[in-house]
């Protein structure tokens, strides 16, 4: 086992792998800016070191200081929580070589799900259901060939990266040539690249994703599923388990076909496939996230597995038996909300002084990287918080979501 973990990521995540080690009296070293020198887990860990100033690019996504951190503390492990680093190939196999075990994937699985052109192509491989779109483009003929072929209206992606960044909607060839121009723009300025792609637009699907869970030695099983529909500009807010109204028979089949074929192409971590569901109740894959989730919480709540301890003991070498050792079931339902610094008209972030933060104390689980008095500050994404609540029911659970019990007040 692990004796000493590098916790490389803040907030709400960095509280929570922290936690997970702490159970397994594993020591973990945290690294915060000087933006999130108040933060709460910082108390938890059992050393704290600072690697840089508030800018992302000088702290959190800082390889050398995190590289010389990880040297300096003696730490035989790294954690990259999610968001930053975690699905930096290069970054994985650095922190490999400097002869710590990364706590993901292996970086081959990082590089291939990380470009969403190739992950449709590894997705084919392993006999996972795609839906008609196309390879790597830019603008010109090809793209409006692969436009009508498969079928307008279609969504323009960026290939180098997620998150809703370069997603638009085009009805027509007129309309295809000026969202390619704008999605190619947003592609280059966050991901490097101005590549793009091209998928059949679904009218309102539905967004399932199947848990996964694998180790070193060939073995995967699932987790079951969640529903992340309730999203706005792509980016999720609410999300639950299992998937209301899915015949279990159905989802769990395909469930299990996910895992087995992953298994056979060697995954070995905690990952998760999300799919769309079109009217007919067909799926399709999406993309992969080769780390650990946002919204793993509500999973764990219902079948009382604790994903961060066994991502980090799949890690360390353990098979899969031996991390779970009775099979999943489901026990309720479970719904997460997530609390956001933003302006709730146009989605910007609203940076503050939190002069109120006082999460529900009983009935809910509350993740968070923050306190009462803390700043929130321009320079990460504005999550606040994520609240979970556990019910025997869906409707139990969405009652008890939205039934006041905390308060918050962020003064600009």
């Amino acid at each position: 086992m692990l004796r000493k973990v590098l916790v490389a990521n803040r907030g709400a995540v960095a509280a929570r792998v922290i936690r997970a080690l702490a159970h397994m009296d594993i020591a973990s070293v945290a690294v915060y800016s000087d933006a999130d020198r108040d933060a709460p887990y910082l108390e938890m860990a059992s050393e704290a070191r600072r690697i840089g100033p508030a800018p992302a690019g000088e702290s959190y996504l800082n390889q050398e200081a995190l590289l010389a951190c990880l040297k300096a503390s003696g730490a035989d492990a790294l954690h990259p929580g999610y968001g930053f680093l975690s699905e930096n190939a290069a970054f994985a196999r650095r922190v490999i070589e400097a002869g710590a075990a990364f706590i993901g994937p292996s970086p081959s699985w990082i590089e291939d799900m990380g470009n969403k052109v190739n992950a449709r192509a590894v997705a084919a491989r392993y006999g996972l259901p795609l839906m008609p779109g196309s390879g790597a483009l830019e603008p010109g003929p090809a793209l409006v060939e692969a436009g009508r072929r498969i079928g307008f209206p279609v969504l323009v992606k960026a290939a180098g990266g997620g998150g809703g960044i370069g997603m638009l909607p085009a009805h027509s060839e007129e309309e295809l040539l000026a969202a390619a121009e704008r999605a190619g723009t947003l592609a280059q300025r966050f991901f490097g690249s101005g590549l793009i792609y091209l998928e059949r637009l679904l009218d309102r699907p539905r967004h399932i994703e199947i848990q996964v869970l694998g180790d070193r030695h060939g073995n995967a099983m699932h987790v079951f599923e969640r529903e992340c529909s309730i999203q706005r500009r792509h980016q999720k807010v609410i999300e639950e388990a299992p998937a209301p109204g899915l015949a279990r028979d159905r989802i769990d089949g395909l469930a299990a076909s996910t895992a087995a074929e992953l298994a056979a192409g060697g995954y070995d971590s905690l990952g998760t496939v999300e799919m769309l569901m079109d009217g007919d109740g067909n799926f399709s894959f999406l993309e992969m996230n080769t780390r650990l989730q946002v919204e793993h919480g509500v999973t764990e709540e219902i079948t009382g597995l604790d994903l961060v301890q066994a991502q980090i003991r799949a890690s360390a070498g353990e098979r899969l038996g031996q991390i779970v050792a009775v099979p999943a079931a489901i026990c309720g339902h479970a719904i997460q909300a997530r609390v956001y610094a933003e302006d709730p008209v146009r989605f910007l972030p609203s940076p503050g002084r939190l002069e109120v933060f006082r999460p529900p104390a009983c009935g809910a689980r509350v993740e968070t990287g923050y306190r009462e008095g803390m700043d929130v500050t321009p320079h990460y994404d504005p999550l606040l918080a994520k609240v979970i609540v556990h019910r025997s029911n869906r409707e139990q659970a969405r009652v008890a979501l939205w039934r006041p019990c905390g308060s918050l007040r962020l003064r600009a």
